[in-house]
């Protein structure tokens, strides 16, 4: 299949977008030079409807934007369930995770794990969470890479520099609040390309979305009443359901891109906004990304076929360049490219977060002098840690090792789930403790790699394992192991849904001696109330 050319206008429609993320990056970076909490929270300044959509956007990988229609246009809306979890779970977090949160005031959501069992589990669940988002953001550069440059005559090191490359320039100046602002347009422009592809579409077939009804009917696209019976599609709703439960709770309360937006808005309430925001995006997602697979599936079986062989990853840019009209062939690729940055951007920040407030500024404190205020050395992380993945991505890209970078990712990913538990057993519990939990997340995780290897199993299946083999393991183990494993230092009673809410007011300083810029005034040596 020889690729076809962009053409000037898709260009300039593509140089538009990348110019606007590199300016929203520069407008913002007075103010994220301010310090770490503007670099890290924005101080608070952002609206809950702009945090939500960042959620949305920062979830919402340029990998999730081609495999969802190509898990639609392939099967059926099955794993549209995941969604639904997404919402499902909103009530759970503004009733037990965001006021811990949130009272706390952390930069990093392992800060809590800190309070509540110790810095040994902080520093391991940051660890964590930097290995894997090292990992995450060379796969969110090379997969939209790859399958852009297969149905385009784009180089691939063009696409890899636009996607990644600018995503450092600009989060490296505009810090969090550079970064959800350029969400918000992402997930905007994404949307719209969504939606631009539906109208299309359905535009182009005989009969339009009756015809598009018709062929899903008939071919069990959607879930008709044939799936319901025992082994069909729709029997593993509930294990996708209950699989995505135990990957948002993830997502939602133990991964450092999400709950960082938890402290960039005002107040718990404008917290909780943003939640609901980001929830009922989430359901549009399902007619928008689902209904474009369903669309495409009606479109190559009547409007025009695909090529012999063709590689349905490339589906929607495959569909966007050589179906759509030059401008609007170019917003679609632009909207991978939003995708693909609003997650990279948001793992960036986060890393940084997580290296310069767990790591340095917990462990190395500065010997003499006043406490450090600049945002030199996050900056210098963002772009270290930018550098490596892009380059991980063309290495990828260039000798298809993508197998064993997969292999990475899931080993290191198995520990995100357990790492769900943990928080868990921390806010649900008064008798988890520090050793407990650590057995656990390394027994579940051990678990579901057993599971997923050996049994085969989902990975909705494998996620549920991970989860309660954490959760359980890490309980039975701290009753065996007792109160010598819990905190002495102050009671975490208040830390767990046991206490009050407005009972534990106490913050750890970023480091044993020193706080960071702005943290002096939020930190409370005050006990509990007990």
């Amino acid at each position: 299949m020889d690729a076809p050319g962009l053409g000037g206008l898709n260009w300039a429609v593509i140089i538009i977008y990348l110019l606007a993320t590199l300016g929203i990056g520069v407008w913002f970076t007075r103010k994220a030079s301010a310090g770490t909490d503007s670099f890290f929270k924005a101080n608070g300044r952002i609206p809950a409807w702009a945090a939500g959509f960042s959620i949305y956007a920062t979830t919402l990988s340029a990998i999730t934007y081609m495999s969802t229609p190509e898990q639609a246009f392939l099967t059926d809306w099955s794993y549209a369930a995941g969604n639904v979890a997404i919402f499902a779970i909103v009530p759970l977090l503004v009733l037990f995770y965001i006021p811990f949160f949130r009272k706390l005031d952390v930069t990093t959501a392992y800060e809590y794990l800190e309070e509540r069992f110790g810095p040994t589990i902080r520093v391991l669940g940051s660890a964590l969470f930097v290995l894997f988002h090292i990992g995450r953001v060379a796969i969110v550069v090379y997969l939209p890479t790859l399958a852009i440059s297969s149905v385009t005559n784009i180089s691939p090191v063009l696409v890899a520099a636009a996607v990644g490359v600018l995503s450092v320039v600009y989060t490296f100046l505009g810090g969090i609040e550079g970064v959800i602002w350029s969400d918000v347009v992402q997930g905007i422009i994404l949307l719209v390309g969504a939606a631009v592809i539906l109208i299309f579409g359905i535009a182009a077939l005989d009969g339009g979305l009756a015809t598009v009804a018709a062929d899903a009917a008939a071919d069990d696209k959607f879930i008709s009443a044939d799936n319901w019976k025992f082994g069909g599609a729709a029997a593993a709703i509930p294990i996708v359901f209950l699989g995505s439960v135990f990957n948002n709770l993830h997502q939602y309360t133990a991964s450092q891109d999400v709950v960082q937006r938890y402290q960039t808005t005002d107040s718990p309430k404008s917290t909780i906004r943003s939640l609901i925001v980001n929830g009922f995006l989430a359901l549009l997602t399902i007619p928008l990304f689902y209904g474009i697979g369903t669309v495409l599936y009606s479109y190559y079986q009547h409007a025009e076929a695909l090529p012999s062989g063709f590689n349905t990853s490339a589906l929607v840019p495959y569909f966007a360049v050589t179906a759509l009209p030059a401008g609007i062939s170019g917003l679609l690729i632009a909207a991978i490219f939003a995708a693909a940055q609003s997650t990279i951007s948001s793992s960036l920040n986060s890393i940084s977060a997580c290296v310069t407030v767990d790591i340095r500024d917990r462990f190395f404190p500065p010997k003499n002098g006043p406490a450090r205020t600049g945002v030199g050395f996050s900056r210098l992380v963002i772009v270290i840690v930018g550098a490596i993945s892009v380059g991980v991505a063309l290495y990828l890209s260039a000798t298809d090792q993508a197998q064993t970078w997969d292999l990475f990712l899931s080993i290191t990913g198995l520990f995100g789930v357990p790492l769900a538990g943990v928080f868990a057993l921390g806010i649900f519990t008064k008798r988890a403790n520090s050793a407990g939990v650590l057995s656990g997340l390394v027994l579940g995780a051990a678990v579901a790699w057993y599971v997923q290897d050996v049994a085969g199993l989902t990975p909705f299946a494998v996620s549920a394992v991970a989860f309660v083999g954490a959760v359980v393991f890490g309980y039975v183990i701290s009753l065996f192991t007792g109160a010598q494993n819990r905190r002495a230092d102050h009671d975490v009673t208040a830390l767990t849904i046991h206490g009050k809410r407005d009972q534990y007011t106490r913050r750890i300083p970023t480091s044993p001696t020193t706080t960071s810029a702005g943290d002096s005034n939020n930190i409370k040596q005050g006990q509990t109330n007990e």
